[in-house]
């Protein structure tokens, strides 16, 4: 995840509870990755540090473990850039300039100019993150599918001229691949949408209530239609079938408002919400204790990297 602000519930539902998880059954390596941040955020860094910080706070209070996990910062391993760089002699620039989230981004972002060859490059890092540490399965959400794509031709092309070095990594899909903002839109920091995991129950409690519904029911006579109903998304991951069923017919019939089918959502979401809220609170008042399991998980993932890039720099005869 890039660091460029605290998390938020996309973040936890769409993506950290699945992580969680994936420590039973995998060896798992997370980066918060600054580099990224600088691709749009190059010139506000004040608070990158910062950041990463907050980042791995909320990564911890989710249940990212660092006794079971490497948990790495991508500057800290200086072989990510060195790959990068690499595979940007061999990548075709229309490769980049197709990625899907390319021209979304600068569509969303007008207010940016993000017209730099560092964000165009930014799926080319996102592969070399992850082939440097030779990843069988990366776990996304469905808007990255196309990077893992891209990263897997790349790979393809790079073995097709120097040997078989990488595996194609798969996507391995999260149960929720994107979450609505309270604006209706894909829930990001960049679009200003986003509930943060650091919010008090009073806070998300107040966004929840005044987050966007189907706009066909602009009044509380009309019947609504649930999937549409960026609300009923939520419902989707916290409701139990007869909560959604009652969602279901209240709404379609205007037999509820709004307000209850929030209110209903409000009473799953915040008994999930509030431990983690606790454990967050717990672990700032030791954020030594948070850089020094950064610092420790940097330099194990770097021992895994510096052995990619001698087979890499073997590969491509730059070894001497």
């Amino acid at each position: 995840m890039r660091p460029t602000g605290r998390l938020h519930l996309g973040n936890f539902f769409g993506a950290l509870q699945n992580w969680v998880s994936l420590q039973d059954e995998y060896e798992c390596i997370f980066g918060i990755v600054d580099y990224h941040a600088l691709t749009t955020d190059y010139g506000n860094v004040d608070q990158i540090g910062q950041n990463v910080v907050e980042v791995a706070i909320d990564w911890l209070a989710s249940g990212i473990d660092p006794q079971k996990s490497t948990i790495m910062v991508q500057s800290l391993v200086p072989e990510h850039a060195e790959l990068h760089l690499l595979l940007s002699m061999i990548v075709p620039l229309p490769w980049l300039e197709r990625v899907p989230t390319y021209k979304e981004q600068i569509r969303q972002l007008p207010e940016k100019d993000l017209l730099t060859y560092g964000f165009l490059g930014y799926p080319l890092l996102q592969a070399a993150d992850i082939l440097i540490y030779k990843a069988d399965a990366v776990p996304v959400g469905e808007d990255q599918v196309a990077h893992i794509e891209l990263c897997r031709e790349i790979a393809r092309r790079f073995n097709h001229f120097y040997g078989a070095v990488f595996p194609e990594p798969q996507a391995k899909l999260t149960r929720m691949a994107r979450l609505p903002g309270t604006d209706g839109r894909k829930m990001s920091k960049s679009y200003g949408n986003e509930i943060q995991l650091s919010e008090d129950p009073e806070s998300i409690s107040k966004k929840v209530m005044k987050m966007m519904t189907d706009p066909a029911r602009a009044r509380r006579t009309d019947p609504g239609n649930p999937e549409v109903c960026p609300v009923f998304d939520y419902h989707k991951l916290l409701t139990d079938a007869q909560g959604r069923k009652w969602v279901t017919e209240g709404c379609t019939t205007a037999g509820i408002g709004c307000t209850d089918c929030k209110q209903l959502l409000l009473k799953n979401m915040l008994p999930v919400i509030e431990p983690l809220h606790e454990k967050r609170l717990e672990l700032e008042k030791d954020t030594d204790q948070v850089k020094q399991w950064l610092v420790e998980g940097s330099s194990k993932a770097q021992g895994i990297a510096r052995e990619t890039m001698t087979e890499v720099r073997q590969a491509m005869k730059i070894e001497y």
